[in-house]
């Protein structure tokens, strides 16, 4: 079974063989000859599942680079209910495929309540209660996308690369401190929030800029890399 998580810059895969993760890579989402190549070395999948949140266009150069294989590419939607986890958005179908394996994955690692947050492009703190219900969360542009944003639209404010401070007194540093500090506030406010309706809380983190938020995040916090790809597997596996 392969699966393929698309997000917003790059595309992350795996194929599982016997329920064990046999291969895995990550290509940008422009580097469609080096997913090619990739792939022509691998053993055709019983399945492929996948989900993207970069668009139609992704999705159809998706169909291409998977078409030399008989099994049909699977675009995984959220929905009402999947192994395990209940969907409590106001239109289920509108949630990202992306969030929903997400809180699947984390549904099968903790089974109880959790933050699940993913440091990407954006950010997402997704909440789970003790019976797996999801309750809903923030999106919040990822620190490298505020700094970007400021960047750009910002004439006087350059992207420097500062660090954290409590009073910063360069602009640099403002810019980082920021970033960092809104970042951080969210989740903590979200796990602040899901502790008192739900008591004990685990905080699950994953994501490309994971690293740059976790020295930062005084939480009871689990470090979980590729999330997306592991609720993909669940899914995939799962007979209801």
């Amino acid at each position: 079974m392969l699966l393929l998580d698309v997000g917003n810059s790059r595309c992350k895969w795996a194929l599982v063989q016997n329920g064990r993760w046999a291969h895995q890579g990550v290509a940008g989402n422009t580097e469609w000859l080096a997913l090619q190549q990739a792939f022509a070395v691998l053993p055709p999948p019983s399945r492929i599942l996948a989900s993207n949140v970069a668009g139609e266009a992704m999705a159809q150069r998706l169909r291409t680079v998977c078409a030399g294989w008989q099994s049909p590419l699977e675009f995984v939607t959220a929905n009402a209910g999947q192994c395990g986890v209940s969907n409590s958005y106001q239109q289920p179908e509108r949630l990202g495929s992306d969030r929903w394996a997400a809180l699947i994955a984390a549904w099968g690692l903790v089974r109880g309540a959790c933050l699940v947050v993913n440091c990407g492009t954006a950010t997402t703190v997704d909440a789970l209660s003790v019976d797996g219900e999801f309750l809903g969360g923030l999106i919040v542009p990822g620190v490298s996308l505020m700094q970007h944003s400021l960047a750009t639209n910002a004439a006087q404010l350059m992207a420097e690369q500062g660090s954290l401070q409590y009073f910063p007194r360069n602009t640099a540093d403002a810019i980082h401190s920021g970033m960092l500090r809104a970042t951080l506030g969210a989740i903590r406010y979200q796990f602040d929030l899901l502790q008192k309706r739900c008591g004990e809380v685990r905080c699950l983190l994953g994501g490309g800029a994971a690293g740059v938020v976790q020295p930062h995040l005084d939480l009871p916090l689990e470090r979980v890399d590729n999330l997306v790809l592991k609720g993909l597997q669940i899914i995939g596996e799962s007979k209801a």
